[in-house]
């Protein structure tokens, strides 16, 4: 099993919207970045688990658990022209984006704030790619390690 952080806005959709959704799924769509994309692609796997990490907001941090249940796929948002992630460029033969379909696990007792996650970035989180200069992007890899220790932070 792999473990992932996935980073969204919440007030473009939070867990609280996955909590909603039909069948608590859907597709992490709107990816448009190729190193992201290249672990949506081949990376994440079925089975897999995801810290749901709420990114751009007044208080950011891991808000929930979320499983792959659907391997990477073209993310359709690239040929929909009225799609605000539409891409001309991007080919139904040859897809330049992908996506996955996640479904929610459980929200967190308590959200794990970035601020309590830097904390342990010199010790305990010193590989998490999260607490990395320069490391940015929507989908990032993270350790058994690192997962286990984040959850007994909880």
């Amino acid at each position: 099993m792999g473990y992932w952080l996935l980073k969204s806005e919440p007030d473009t959709f939070g867990i609280d919207h996955l909590a909603r959704a039909r069948g608590k799924r859907t597709s992490w769509e709107g990816v448009r970045n190729f190193q992201a994309r290249n672990y949506l692609r081949d990376g994440l796997k079925q089975g897999d688990e995801a810290f749901f990490y709420h990114s751009s907001c007044e208080v950011p941090g891991i808000a929930g658990i979320v499983e792959v249940v659907r391997e990477g796929y073209p993310d359709a948002t690239a040929f929909d022209a009225k799609d605000d992630h539409y891409d001309p460029k991007s080919r139904r033969d040859d897809p330049a984006w992908y996506t996955v379909d996640i479904r929610l696990v459980r929200k967190l007792d308590r959200m794990i704030t970035l601020e309590e996650l830097r904390k342990h970035a010199a010790s305990k989180l010193k590989d998490l790619k999260l607490l990395q200069r320069g490391n940015r992007l929507s989908v990032l890899p993270v350790s058994e390690r690192d997962w286990r220790f984040i959850l007994s932070l909880e």
